[in-house]
C-alpha cells in the first residue's frame, strides 16, 4: 500500500523525508530486498528532478533551463537539487549493461520524464553512442596494463573523451531546439579537444536550428586538433582563432550567456537564452551541468569493469578503486566526485596537472589563485581557473549556497581564493594531485611504450607520471586498484608522441582511417580576433564580444 501511495503521489525528491518519512522508511526497507522496486522508486522519486545554482538555493530550474543556458542567471553553476543514491543492488544490475544502456540509466536519474520521455531519451543515447561512430564495440575498453587499469575514453569520432560527454549534450540541445522551434547558437572556447568534439556533434545532428561558434587560442593547439574543426564543411559551424590564452575567451562568452538569461527572464524558459532575432544562446564547456552529468557514466563504467576483472562484487566498499585523471577545467574529475557521493565505491580522485597547476595548488595548500597560462606539450589541460571547482566547493561546504557565493565573488573580483583549514582538510579526504613538467610527461610516455608496449597521448602521460609520484606503479599492486583515464588518442599529437617514442614507434601505431584522412581535407580559413598592442585584456575581451555577436548575426 505504501508503495502504491508513493506512485500515486507527485512529489519532489528533496521533500520526501519531510512529508512521508514513515512511509518512505517502510518502502526503503522493502526496496532493499527488491531491486526492481528500488529502481521504480528511484526513477519515480526523481520524476520532479530540479536544479539550483551553486550560489542561490531559493530558486529551482527545470533540466531544460539548466542545460540550455550553461551558467545559472546569477553566474553560478547548476547542480541537482538533490543527488540520487546508488546502492549495491543497482550497481550489480548495472554491471550487466552495455555502455549505452548504462548511459541511459544514469541520465534518466537526472532528467525528469516529464521533460524527456523514455523513448526520446533512448533515441538521444542511441544517436550519441553508435558502433558506426565509435571504433570499439565496448565504447570504453578498460585494459589491464601492468597493475594499472587504463580506461580508453578516446574511441569516439574525434578521438578524445569529450566525445562521450559532448555528444549526448548536443543531442539534448538539438531535441529542445526542435521542440521549441527556436534557433540555438552554441558558444564554445577550446584548448584543444572540446571544440572538435562539439563541432562534430553539431554537424552530426544535421539540425538547421542548431549552430556553433567555436574559439581556439591561436598557435596553442595541435595541427590535428585545428584541422578537426577547420575542415568541417557546414553552414552550422563557424570557427575563430584568437590571440590570447586558453581562458581569455571565457569572459566574453559568459557575458553573452548571462545577458541572454537576463533578457529572457520573463519567458517560459528564463535561462534558455536571449534573442538575436529569435535566437537562444547556450554555453557547452564543462560549466554546463550536462557535461559532468554524462561524464559520470564513464566513471561508473570503469569502476564496474575493474571490479569485474578483480572478481569483486560491485558495490563492495572494502575494495574502493582510485582514479588518476588528467585535469584541466575539472569537469571530468567532478563527474567522478558526484558518482562517489552517490554511492559508487571510488577511493581517491587524483588530478594529474601540468605546470598550469591551479588544481594542484588548491588541493595541496588551499590556494585557488589565478596565474598566467604557460605553454606546454599537454595544451588541452592548460587552464587558469577551472570552472568546476565551484561545484566541488558547493559539496565540500555542505551545499552552502551563501558561502559558495561569497567565495566565488572573492575569486571573481580578486582572482584569489584561499580555503580555510577545515575546507582544505575536507578537500584532501577525497582528492590528491601531482604537478608534472613536460620532461616528466615525456619520460612517462616513453617508459610506458618501452616497458609495456603502451602508447599514450601527452595528457594521459601526465596522468601516468602523476600516478607514479603519488605512489602507484605499473608493477606495484599493493595499493588500492587504480584506474587511469586515457583521455585522448596519441594520433592527435604526432610531434610530441613521435618525439618521445621515435619515428619507428610512431609508424607502428595503427590509426583509424578517419584520422589518416584528415590531412587530405581542405581547411576553411577561421575568423581571427586580433590582440592589439597597448590595450588591456578587458578592452580586447569587450571587442571580441562584439566580434562574436557580429559573426553570429551575419552567418547564422
Amino acid at each position: 500500500q505504501a508503495f502504491f501511495f508513493l506512485l500515486a503521489t507527485d512529489f519532489h525528491a528533496s521533500t520526501v523525508d519531510k512529508k512521508i518519512v514513515k512511509i518512505g522508511s517502510f518502502v526503503s526497507n522493502l526496496a532493499t530486498s527488491n531491486s526492481t522496486l528500488h529502481h521504480l522508486l528511484l526513477i519515480h522519486g526523481l520524476k520532479g528532478m530540479k536544479y539550483k545554482s551553486t550560489r542561490d538555493g531559493d530558486h529551482e530550474f527545470s533540466f531544460e533551463q539548466a542545460i540550455c543556458s550553461g551558467y545559472a542567471p546569477d553566474g553560478g553553476l547548476f547542480v541537482p537539487s538533490t543527488l540520487p543514491s546508488i546502492d549495491v543492488e543497482t550497481l550489480i544490475a548495472w554491471s550487466k549493461l552495455t555502455f549505452p544502456e548504462l548511459a541511459y540509466e544514469i541520465m534518466r536519474l537526472f532528467i525528469s520524464a516529464d521533460e524527456i520521455n523514455d523513448s526520446d531519451l533512448l533515441a538521444i543515447v542511441n544517436n550519441s553512442f553508435s558502433t558506426d561512430i565509435f571504433d570499439d564495440d565496448t565504447f570504453v575498453p578498460v585494459k589491464k596494463i601492468g597493475s594499472y587499469f587504463i580506461a580508453e575514453l578516446f574511441h569516439g569520432p574525434t578521438f578524445c573523451f569529450k566525445d562521450i560527454g559532448m555528444r549526448p549534450v548536443i543531442q539534448i540541445l538539438s531535441y529542445f531546439s526542435t521542440l521549441r522551434n527556436k534557433s540555438t547558437t552554441l558558444l564554445v572556447s577550446t584548448t584543444g579537444d572540446t571544440g572538435p568534439a562539439a563541432v562534430r556533434a553539431v554537424s552530426d545532428t544535421a539540425n538547421p536550428r542548431l549552430n556553433i561558434l567555436v574559439h581556439y587560442p591561436n598557435g596553442q593547439i595541435s595541427e590535428f586538433q585545428r584541422r578537426q574543426m577547420t575542415t568541417i564543411d557546414s553552414k552550422c559551424v563557424k570557427v575563430v582563432k584568437f590571440d590570447g590564452g586558453g581562458d581569455d575567451m571565457d569572459g566574453p562568452i559568459k557575458e553573452i550567456l548571462l545577458s541572454a538569461a537576463s533578457n529572457d527572464i520573463n519567458t517560459q524558459n528564463c535561462v534558455e537564452g536571449s534573442d538575436l532575432g529569435e535566437r537562444s544562446f547556450c554555453g557547452i564547456n564543462s560549466y554546463n551541468i550536462g557535461r559532468p552529468m554524462v561524464q559520470m557514466v564513464h566513471f561508473v563504467w570503469t569502476y564496474l569493469r575493474v571490479a569485474e576483472q578483480l572478481n569483486v562484487t560491485p558495490g563492495d566498499r572494502s575494495c574502493a578503486i582510485d582514479f588518476v585523471v588528467p585535469t584541466g577545467a575539472m569537469g571530468n574529475i567532478t563527474g567522478g566526485y558526484i558518482a562517489k557521493k552517490m554511492g559508487v565505491p571510488i577511493g581517491a580522485l587524483c588530478a594529474g596537472v601540468n605546470i598550469n597547476d591551479i588544481t594542484h595548488r588548491v588541493f595541496q595548500s588551499g590556494e585557488f589563485h589565478k596565474k598566467k597560462i604557460q605553454k606546454t606539450l599537454s595544451d588541452a589541460i592548460n587552464i587558469e581557473v577551472p570552472y568546476n571547482f565551484e561545484r566541488l566547493l558547493f559539496y565540500l561546504t555542505g551545499e552552502d549556497h551563501s558561502l559558495v557565493k561569497a567565495c566565488m565573488t572573492t575569486m571573481d573580483t580578486t582572482k584569489k581564493l584561499t580555503l580555510d583549514l577545515a575546507l582544505l582538510e575536507l578537500l584532501q579526504r577525497d582528492f590528491r594531485s601531482a604537478r608534472i613538467t613536460d620532461d616528466k610527461m615525456i619520460l612517462a610516455l616513453r617508459s610506458a611504450y618501452e616497458e609495456h608496449n603502451y602508447v599514450s597521448d601527452p595528457h594521459t602521460a601526465v596522468a601516468l607520471a602523476a600516478a607514479e609520484i603519488l605512489g602507484y606503479s605499473f608493477d606495484n599492486e599493493k595499493r588500492n586498484p587504480v584506474a587511469i583515464l586515457a583521455t585522448a588518442s596519441p594520433c592527435k599529437f604526432c610531434d610530441v608522441v613521435s618525439g618521445a617514442i621515435g619515428e619507428d614507434g610512431w609508424n607502428e601505431i595503427i590509426f583509424p582511417d578517419s584520422a589518416k584522412d584528415l590531412d587530405n581535407r581542405a581547411e576553411f580559413e577561421p575568423f581571427h580576433y586580433i590582440y592589439r598592442e597597448g590595450v588591456t585584456i578587458e578592452e580586447m575581451q569587450s571587442e571580441w564580444k562584439e566580434n562574436m555577436l557580429e559573426i553570429i548575426q551575419n552567418n547564422f
